[in-house]
């Protein structure tokens, strides 16, 4: 994580007052920041009080808003390949029906839209830009386009924008709520844990429409009691380092060039053994069709110790792909390139 918040956790976890219970909906000072990083961010405004609640971390935001607003037998139009949550974590476990939505690489990996304009009875619909694990970026345009079909369809959109501070070669993720009228049918989910290194801290928001929010806050208040108050605080600090022109904050961009030599060095090795892929304009993963099995590739990477995520495991149109992830050191990735020379 950033100096700063490793600076402001020491500081805050000494305090008796930051170890009581916090609010479900989270900290009064979390949310205005929170709202704040919006506004510099994005330029989109919103109500603290009413449009923003914390998570503990956007995942168990995405379980809980199935439960809050799926019931059995509801639809829910879901990524494939995907995030397992959505389908899992929420859908299935709240007895909604899961209906797969296609991400195919002759479509940039994006839903197909005469595909979603012809779903009839779907209450909820999943999207996540920049996508995990496929890697596929959108445009407002898009947005626009999903927006409209939500309203036309009284369809809930619940935007997954976890990854939208890692991007590059000049790509700037948009938000949901940068679309005229996207505040009537979309909650976007974020999360403290891509941009900040947060991943353990467990700290998110959703944030968009206000009965979305409303209902989000009614299931939280019977299952959690909110993150820690000294994780808010430093949350706080990292939210408030982005400028008032919404540019990134040194250490942001700091993280995005450290990516960015990690996806230049991993995908020239993986060109020299003849894998196919694509360089990543967002996300800390590349995400290649390897043309076999992808269980099969997977096993065969382990043999030399090389560890990559079978892209089965994020639904069937996920097979013959497999996800490299660019988390480990430059030399690790090199060293990863050199052992799978003895396999290719």
């Amino acid at each position: 994580p950033p100096k700063l918040v490793v600076k402001t956790l020491k500081e805050e976890v000494r305090k008796p007052e930051n170890h009581n219970y916090s609010f479900s909906q989270g900290e009064p000072e979390f949310k205005e920041a929170v709202a704040e990083w919006y506004k510099r961010r994005f330029r989109v405004d919103l109500n603290p009080e009413r449009e923003v609640v914390a998570l503990i971390g956007s995942k168990e935001g995405i379980a809980n808003i199935v439960r809050a607003f799926i019931n059995p037998g509801d639809k829910v139009l879901v990524p494939n390949p995907a995030y397992p949550v959505y389908a899992y974590g929420g859908t299935i476990l709240s007895d909604g029906i899961p209906v797969q939505m296609p991400l195919l690489e002759e479509n940039e990996f994006k839903p197909n839209i005469e595909f979603l304009d012809s779903q009839k009875n779907v209450k909820m619909m999943f999207l996540n830009y920049p996508n995990n694990p496929t890697t596929g970026i959108v445009d407002k345009n898009f947005l626009k386009q999903i927006v409209e079909i939500a309203k036309e369809k009284n369809m809930i959109v619940c935007y997954d924008n976890a990854y939208s501070e890692i991007c590059f070669d000049g790509y700037k993720a948009p938000s949901i709520l940068e679309i005229e009228g996207a505040k009537e049918v979309a909650v976007e989910f974020h999360s403290c844990s891509k941009t900040f290194c947060m991943t353990g801290d467990r700290i998110g928001f959703a944030v968009g429409n206000e009965k979305l929010i409303e209902g989000l806050v009614k299931v939280k208040s019977q299952i959690d009691s909110g993150p820690p108050k000294y994780i808010q605080k430093a949350a706080v600090k990292a939210l408030e380092s982005y400028p008032e022109n919404g540019d990134q904050p040194k250490h942001v961009k700091k993280l995005n060039k450290i990516y960015r030599e990690r996806r230049d060095v991993l995908v020239k090795g993986l060109e020299k053994l003849g894998i196919k892929c694509k360089k990543p304009k967002a996300t800390f993963y590349i995400w290649s069709n390897v043309g076999i099995s992808s269980m099969e590739f997977t096993k065969k990477l382990l043999e030399v110790g090389v560890v990559v995520t079978p892209g089965i495991g994020f639904g069937e149109y996920g097979e013959k792909y497999v996800r490299f992830s660019l988390t480990r050191p430059k030399e690790e990735i090199e060293e990863a390139c050199e052992r799978m020379k003895k396999i290719f």
